[in-house]
């Protein structure tokens, strides 16, 4: 998670709760500043984090750690911060950012209203910066969504990209708990 907004202290270090649980899922053995090596303190978009607190983002250190850690991986997820246009500096986004990567990217729809038109738009602007669609993971966010079938045959029939899982709400959202609605996402792994 190259960049990250919003943290609390944990035994005595300030750290992003997605960095951590990135941590926990990898199989190597990464440090904090590793895994999000630019995290901000203040939960919101991180330009105005950056702003705020002061800080700059660099677009040639962020794509350097993302590469540096990736380099020693065998599988490498970058995941994104807020959304597919988040603005990060004047003139480089998260779109910029994936596009600077050259990565196949993996769109998560959080499943509540307006979820369909969001995700709809969100799989357009990915393939407008001319990357792959790779697949999608659906991710309830609300679990009084009604209708969640039918959202998700709307969203099959109109990403045109493998649907790699449904996550249901969780009450401990480890690694091992997730993996277990993630099972076509691991058989598109083990088949390469």
């Amino acid at each position: 998670k190259p960049l990250a907004a919003g943290q609390d202290c944990v035994e005595g270090r300030w750290v992003n709760e997605d960095v951590l649980r990135l941590r926990a899922a990898s199989n190597m053995d990464l440090r904090d500043d590793e895994v999000g090596p630019l995290q901000l303190r203040t939960p919101c978009a991180p330009h105005i984090a950056a702003r705020l607190e002061g800080r700059t983002i660099s677009r040639e250190a962020v794509l350097a750690a993302v590469r540096g850690v990736a380099v020693r991986a065998d599988i490498a997820f970058i995941e994104g911060v807020g959304g597919f246009r988040v603005p990060l500096l004047p003139g480089w986004d998260t779109a910029d950012l994936a596009v600077d990567l050259g990565l196949p990217v993996v769109l998560v729809v959080g499943l509540r209203l307006g979820c369909i038109n969001h995700a709809l738009l969100t799989a357009e602007a990915v393939r407008a910066r001319g990357l792959r669609l790779a697949g999608w993971v659906a991710n309830t966010v609300d679990p009084a969504m009604p209708h969640v079938a039918d959202n998700l045959d709307a969203l099959e029939a109109g990403l045109s990209a493998p649907f790699l899982g449904h996550v249901r709400r969780l009450p401990d959202p480890c690694p091992a708990a997730i993996a277990v609605h993630l099972q076509r996402a691991l058989a598109l792994l083990q088949a390469r």
